[in-house]
């Protein structure tokens, strides 16, 4: 029995022998992590949270803390409630200015995303001829406000080129009134930023153009589809997001114009300030020695509010549209 018990006790050292030990995980060095490597990301992206923090997350909040107080360049003022929104409904020019940012939005939007899409269609081919056409129609963008205002103030006066050309031509007898009326001044200002608007949005639409799948034109030729057909059934589909997204960018831009009215009317927002748009009537309040940064600031929250709320509709149309 003691040689079988010996035998038994033999094997059993054996078997434990040949068992690899039991690895201990928590013992296994992990690669140390030095205190530079760790903070040095957070170094790197400091300045631009730092820039964004104090320029717009804290001025964004001293805004709207201004909004509710009556206070103007030279004294802090004191908190009054919501009397400064009252006071903008009984206010003439901002009436006015809403009035016509709000048609600014309702006339330039339809043009801006339609146009550069049928644009982009037309020059999207690789030769030569069709690189100079989208450089070409890309350069209004890259102009500074200074040069687009003098372009179209030489063009639009009233001793102008184009009321000269029209004269000229016996089609006219007397100059359009282009910069010197409040509407000719205001539709002029949208054709401005149509204008200059082109060049950028049809490059957004060139890239969604390049994503859409060549077969699909193929099969819409085969089934007899033209140009105009295509163009309904097969680009406006694939580019619907994009569609979407020129829409929102658009309207913020349309509703917060300024430069095109500023320039084309030197700065007085056209006879009498009729022409006046938010954006103008934020800086007229908001600067200069009598600056009312309170009520400045009351028109910037509305402003945020009428955009916000256009977006969130916009989004909702989308939703419905896609389901």
């Amino acid at each position: 029995m003691s040689s079988v018990a010996s035998a038994a006790a033999r094997s059993e050292a054996a078997k434990a022998s040949d068992r690899p030990e039991p690895t201990n995980h928590t013992a296994v060095n992990k690669p140390h992590r030095s205190f530079g490597t760790v903070i040095a990301p957070y170094l790197f992206v400091a300045p631009a949270f730092i820039v964004v923090f104090v320029f717009v997350v804290l001025a964004a909040l001293n805004t709207f803390r201004l909004a509710f107080t009556d206070s103007t360049l030279l004294k802090p003022g004191k908190f009054v409630g919501f009397q400064n929104f009252i006071d903008l409904f009984h206010d003439e020019y901002f009436l006015t200015a809403l009035l016509n940012s709000s048609l600014y939005v309702v006339c330039v939007v339809p043009f801006m995303v339609i146009l550069p899409l049928i644009l982009a269609n037309l020059v999207k081919g690789n030769g030569r001829i069709m690189g100079f056409f989208r450089t070409a129609f890309y350069m209004p963008v890259v102009m500074s406000a200074v040069v687009v205002g003098m372009i179209w103030t030489n063009l639009l006066d009233s001793q102008g080129l184009i009321n000269s050309i029209l004269k000229g031509a016996g089609i006219i007898d007397e100059a359009i009134p282009f910069l010197t009326n409040r509407w000719g001044i205001l539709f002029s200002s949208m054709f401005v930023t149509i204008w200059l608007g082109l060049g950028y949005y049809m490059v957004i639409y060139l890239t969604a153009l390049a994503n859409i799948d060549e077969s699909l034109y193929e099969a819409a030729a085969l089934d007899g589809a033209g140009p105009v057909r295509q163009f309904i059934s097969v680009t406006m589909p694939g580019v619907r997001s994009t569609m979407v997204l020129i829409m929102m960018l658009s309207t913020i831009s349309a509703f917060r114009v300024f430069n095109e009215v500023y320039v084309l009317t030197n700065g007085t927002a056209g006879p009498g300030g009729m022409d006046m748009t938010m954006s103008m009537l934020i800086k007229n309040e908001g600067t200069g020695i009598q600056a009312r940064t309170g009520y400045a600031s009351a028109i910037s929250l509305v402003v945020l509010v009428i955009v916000g709320t256009l977006l969130i509709i916009q989004q909702i149309i989308q939703k419905r549209g896609e389901d």
